[in-house]
């Protein structure tokens, strides 16, 4: 499925993991999940191919139009750059415009920031989960939503004061926060095909991920 962007002559793909053509009916749970900086690659349609095997309906929005880099920082921060910060928020919001709001939220790294951008719009989710990147908890969401917080223990991409930060905003909100940090492991640790990865730190971050869905479902 694509959505055309008129404003800058590009289509926003978006692969659609489940049964039907989006969540508008809810079977178990609905789950949307943003990939990193990298672009949506293998690690990504893996996941959601992991979550449906469940019976999950999953929405994996493509940020970049088709775009990505293979796992290189500074490649993945120059494409990002590229696309614009801008223009990832306005293809996410707009991805979910056919989304129930009572989907869950997902991210990848730079996934999770986007999560942050529009979380405050679908403070109805039941559950949010963040990979490798902490964000922050807005103002309304309902008292005891479950926010999974999965880094690796040291990551400069989720320093201690941004995990604190996290903590706090949970707990001012009436959150159910629980931040694992997976010692050992590199940043993108869920992702097998980078050096980062961890295969120990990602299967118990999908066991607790199944876990937290299975709560919500």
């Amino acid at each position: 499925m694509s959505l055309a962007d008129p404003g800058a002559g590009v289509s926003i793909s978006m692969t659609m993991i489940g049964p039907g053509s989006g969540c508008e009916t809810i079977r178990r749970v609905c789950v949307v999940l943003f990939h990193s900086m990298f672009g949506l690659r293998a690690v990504e349609l893996a996941a959601a191919q992991q979550l449906r095997a469940t019976g999950c309906r999953v929405v994996v929005p493509d940020l970049f139009a088709g775009a990505t880099v293979p796992g290189d920082v500074d490649e993945g921060f120059a494409l990002m750059d590229r696309v614009g910060w801008g223009t990832i928020v306005d293809r996410a919001r707009r991805s979910l415009a056919g989304v129930s709001g009572e989907a869950v939220l997902g991210g990848f790294s730079m996934g999770v920031g986007v999560i942050g951008e529009l979380w405050p719009e679908r403070t109805e989710a039941p559950a949010v989960f963040c990979l490798h990147a902490p964000t922050t908890v807005p103002d309304g969401v309902r008292t005891g939503t479950p926010v999974q917080l999965h880094v690796a223990a040291g990551d400069r991409f989720a320093p201690a004061d941004q995990i604190a930060a996290f903590r706090e905003s949970a707990a001012r909100t009436g959150a159910a926060a629980s931040v694992y940090q997976y010692p050992g492991a590199g940043h993108f640790f869920t992702d097998v095909s980078l050096p980062d990865y961890s295969a120990g730190a990602t299967a118990c971050t999908w066991t607790r991920v199944r876990r937290l869905l299975d709560a919500v479902s």
